[in-house]
């Protein structure tokens, strides 16, 4: 079974430029069997997708996941079991150990999104991740193949899961429609729901990757502009993140004490 692993919509994601709809077509255009939906902080694409699904296709599986933004590890990709919903994740900000407790605890798997791509974003290339270079054991899995990557990112991000022994997934990362299709994983069993997956990645079974190499996104377009980019970014994430505090921590409290204590530990020592 094939499916694309890392999806944004835009119904759910700010700069998502494919309604569901439209991505769904797309996917089953190029053969893929199905998708994670995995909006930056938001399940507003999957939610669509579920209010509206019986406009869409029945032969067609659909994933509710998440990208989230930590504050020290960059983008995760979450997928908690089916069914399962906590709110906190919809509030960007958490640091990647405290992250990995709560998703763990609901019965979920998280791994890092282009963990060695651009600063900021992602896992490798935060200048926190010396001192947490550990927190790769407690991964589920790590998306190896990212085809809005470049190639010697995607490397190391195999690199990572053979060193860790971590399963990998491919994804397009698609945020315009040229880009829909690019990217996937091949799963060996019938993935139909979260369960199905969470399972299958839970008992050691193997996955493999494919595709394509996208050579139309931001940071190509824009060259050593796209710099300022990231900086941009890193300085909305770290304020909205700043923003979203007491809402976090009323989350987390009404979440998980434990969790709370972690996070409260965590700012204590500097780590956010």
């Amino acid at each position: 079974m094939k499916l694309d692993m890392h999806c944004h919509t835009k119904e759910g994601s700010l700069d998502g430029k494919i309604p569901i709809a439209q991505y769904i077509a797309l996917l089953q255009k190029n053969g893929i069997d199905g998708m994670l939906v995995s909006d930056h902080n938001s399940y507003g694409g999957y939610r669509y997708w579920k209010k509206h699904r019986e406009e869409m296709p029945s032969d067609f599986v659909v994933l509710k996941g998440i990208e989230y933004d930590t504050i020290d590890a960059g983008h995760i990709l979450v997928i908690l079991p089916a069914g399962v919903k906590v709110p906190l994740l919809e509030l960007r900000g958490l640091p990647v150990g405290v992250l990995i407790d709560i998703v763990h605890r609901h019965g979920g798997i998280l791994g890092p999104a282009h963990p060695c791509g651009e600063r900021f974003l992602s896992l490798t290339n935060n200048r926190r991740f010396r001192r947490q270079k550990s927190v790769l054991e407690r991964f589920d899995f790590v998306e190896t193949f990212n085809s809005c990557e470049p190639e010697e990112s995607n490397m190391g991000a195999r690199l990572l899961a053979d060193a860790y022994g971590k399963p990998g997934f491919g994804g397009s990362d698609s945020h315009r429609p040229d880009c829909v299709g690019t990217a996937y994983t091949c799963f060996s069993a019938d993935i139909q729901n979260e369960d199905d997956l969470i399972d299958y990645v839970c008992s050691g079974s193997p996955t493999t990757t494919g595709g394509y190499y996208y050579h139309g996104t931001t940071r190509e377009k824009m060259g050593k502009m796209n710099c300022l980019l990231v900086f941009s970014f890193w300085f909305y994430n770290k304020g909205s993140g700043l923003l979203r505090r007491h809402r976090r921590t009323a989350a987390l409290r009404a979440d998980d004490e434990s969790a709370l204590r972690s996070y409260e530990e965590s700012r204590n020592s500097h780590v956010i």
